[in-house]
């Protein structure tokens, strides 16, 4: 008995090491022109964020730029009020993206929602620990379900020029779909979802509230009518 009792602790042990090894750790730069913004995010990710481990800082988009190219990070956390460059001139300059980004920014308002409407990952100033952690999460979430999936930046960038929101980004068993707003006709709510009908004629069932779309397409040409029972 006591024999077997050793070997099942070493089978445990060997197992639970075999485990912690094949754990995803993700690389992480933090880019931003506010040593207390570092500092905050150093903290939470020691804290409250295991998976990831620092591996760069920068104050400027060209450093971060430097940094983003010498260390390979699956992560950087972005600011995009910097001197020399702001967050998105860095991401425009970069030829490859092969890296999430949290934008960490008090940013207007118009920024935001194109942020909802690009499915990029943003937190706000002053930072949040549960906003940041949430991000945190849905990244590693992202990656686990899609290993070598990316984000659209350059509709993101495309979004943020135009004097309209004019692509919607919505989540379907198939990953990320890209609706130009111009191809859409109708939006239909069902109990906690709704349907997207397009010019093309499909019909795409959306995991989202009738009132998220309508948030995040804000355009003077939809309006909201009546309910209809059937």
């Amino acid at each position: 008995m006591v024999y077997i009792c050793r070997d099942i602790r070493l089978y445990v042990s060997i197992n639970t090491n075999h485990s912690e090894q094949k754990k995803l750790i993700m690389r992480v730069i933090i880019i931003d022109d506010e040593k207390k913004a570092i500092r905050s995010i150093e903290l939470i990710i020691g804290e409250y964020c295991p998976d990831l481990e620092i591996v760069g800082r920068a104050k400027t988009a060209l450093d971060g730029i430097k940094e983003i190219q010498a260390k390979k990070p699956d992560l950087v956390f972005l600011d995009i009020e910097m001197p020399h460059g702001s967050g998105f001139d860095l991401l425009e300059s970069l030829p490859e993206r092969n890296f999430d980004v949290i934008f960490v920014t008090a940013f207007n308002n118009y920024a935001i929602k194109a942020f909802k409407c690009s499915a990029v990952d943003y937190i706000l100033k002053p930072i949040n620990i549960n906003e940041l952690v949430e991000a945190v999460k849905r990244v590693i979430a992202k990656r686990k379900a899609n290993p070598h999936g990316s984000v659209n930046y350059d509709l993101l960038f495309s979004n943020l020029k135009s004097g309209l929101l004019n692509k919607l980004t919505v989540p379907s068993s198939d990953g990320l779909i890209y609706i130009n707003i111009d191809d859409i006709v109708r939006v239909e709510a069902e109990r906690s979802y709704c349907y997207i009908f397009t010019t093309d004629g499909d019909r795409l069932m959306v995991s989202k509230s009738l009132l998220d779309v309508e948030t995040q397409i804000n355009n003077p040409k939809f309006f909201r009518s009546a309910p209809v029972f059937r």
